[in-house]
């Protein structure tokens, strides 16, 4: 771990490989686990606002989980989710004709209906945040569904930080990433 302002970083997100791989998983990190995709609390007003527009671009099992539990749900963690269809994948989520999960929000954000692209946390995925009192932890996830990525990550030489460049930023701002590349470019000398 090393900290980069109120930060904690670990070294796995610069020493890890990683490119998501949706044709050999099938978006599964959105089908599988025991919650929701967390949320962060300014993120829980925009699923409300973005409801309606976001609502044509969702299936009838994910349309009726939101309108009975509501847009957001407290995770057993005390912490906010999205809410889940029969306790299994996300409310949010959608399917290809090949089987693969899609998030219904980043549909509607690709057809210019809303402006936000998907929870952040989803967006930096396999990146996990958790916020303490004065620091933030930045963690890699490591799950098995997630091998395939791994492996293709590894195959192209993609480290996870640059695989969730874009996130990162938009999470953390752009000097920080900055930061972070010059430390992962030191630690990669040692």
């Amino acid at each position: 771990m090393f900290q980069l302002g109120k930060t904690i970083v670990s070294e796995q997100i610069i020493e890890n490989d990683f490119v998501c791989n949706i044709s050999a998983c099938k978006g599964q990190c959105c089908v599988d686990g025991n919650a929701g995709a967390p949320l962060e609390d300014e993120e829980t007003e925009i699923l409300v606002d973005i409801y309606s527009k976001v609502k044509p671009f969702l299936r009838k099992e994910g349309i009726e989980a939101i309108e009975e539990q509501g847009a957001f749900v407290k995770g057993d963690d005390g912490e906010w989710e999205t809410p889940l269809v029969n306790d299994s994948e996300c409310a949010y989520v959608v399917f290809a004709d090949n089987g693969t999960a899609k998030c219904g929000i980043e549909e509607a954000y690709n057809q210019g209906e809303v402006k936000w692209k998907k929870p952040v946390s989803c967006h930096l995925y396999p990146v996990r945040i958790r916020e303490y009192t004065k620091l933030t932890a930045v963690n890699y996830h490591q799950w098995n569904i997630c091998d395939p990525a791994c492996a293709l990550g590894d195959e192209l030489k993609v480290p996870i930080y640059k695989f969730v460049k874009e996130a990162l930023i938009r999470k953390f701002g752009e000097a920080w990433y900055q930061e972070l590349e010059q430390i992962a470019a030191e630690h990669s000398k040692s």
